[in-house]
This record gives C-alpha cells, sequence and structure tokens, in this order.
C-alpha cells in the first residue's frame, strides 16, 4: 500500500514536472509587422509634412492630400493612428468650412463632390472609427471617441 502511494505521488510531482514546467517555460508571441524601412520614412516625412499642415496652418486639404497619399502606399505606418486622427478632424474641419484653404469656386467637379461638406463628415466618421477601432491603444483614441459622439449629436 506504502508502494502504490508512492508511486502515485512520484508519478503526480514526475507528470507535474512536465507539463507544468513547459508551460512557464513558453513565451508570449507578439505578432510583429514587418515594417520597411523606406516606406517609413516616406511616411514619416508626410506626417511630419501635415502635422504642420494641420497645427500651424490650418491647411486642411493639404492634410487630407498627404494622408491619402501616405495611406494609399503605406496603410502598416508604424503612426498610422496619429495620421488617421488629423485626417478625421481635418474633414470635419473642413466640413464646417474652417481653415484658410477655401473650396474655389472655379473647382473642378470632383472637387466639388471630394469636399462637399456632407462628405467630409462621412469621411471623418470614417477615418475616426477606423482609428477607435483598429487602434484601440492610441492616445488619441478619446479625442476620437468623443469627436465621433459630438458627429452623431449633430446628425
Amino acid at each position: 500500500m506504502k508502494k502504490a502511494l508512492i508511486y502515485s505521488i512520484f508519478l503526480g510531482v514526475s507528470l507535474l514536472a512536465i507539463f507544468g514546467g513547459a508551460a512557464h517555460a513558453q513565451k508570449q508571441i507578439q505578432q510583429q509587422v514587418q515594417r520597411d524601412p523606406i516606406l517609413e520614412a516616406d511616411a514619416k516625412h508626410n506626417l511630419e509634412v501635415a502635422q504642420n499642415y494641420f497645427r500651424l496652418k490650418k491647411a486642411y486639404r493639404a492634410v487630407l492630400m498627404r494622408f491619402e497619399e501616405t495611406f494609399a502606399a503605406y496603410p502598416d505606418y508604424s503612426k498610422m493612428d496619429e495620421f488617421l486622427y488629423i485626417a478625421g478632424m481635418s474633414s470635419l474641419y473642413l466640413s464646417n468650412n474652417k481653415g484658410k484653404q477655401k473650396l474655389d469656386t472655379k473647382a473642378t467637379e470632383d472637387d466639388k463632390k471630394k469636399y462637399d461638406p456632407a462628405k467630409l463628415r462621412d469621411d471623418a466618421t470614417m477615418y475616426l472609427t477606423m482609428l477607435v477601432e483598429k487602434y484601440p491603444q492610441s492616445s488619441f483614441k478619446s479625442d476620437a471617441e468623443k469627436t465621433l459622439k459630438e458627429i452623431e449629436a449633430k446628425k
């Protein structure tokens, strides 16, 4: 009886050591995006220029042009959350006719459609929603959520 008890304890400890130790030794694997250094540098430059347009010059159309170029070429940019935020806010500001770049009265039909206030509000909602959903850890998330609630309240 004592041998059976000792054997079962030994077996239990052995199994615990084998399977318990294996689980402890495993590392958490974080999936990382492979970033192209050339595209990353180009996107960084576009973001810096867009930040200047956004904060200093209030040139919101120029911000959107930089954003669209970067998003089309490199949607996995490491700071895309910030780019989405300033693109969303630029679209919102343009929809309210704010900023220093006004729609030219001689603008093409495509420009008139692109910068239609209703379309710009929809774009702002889309960019800010994308930011909230795709980048939940972003420092811009709370501001984006607040702006989305304001947009929804005005509808």
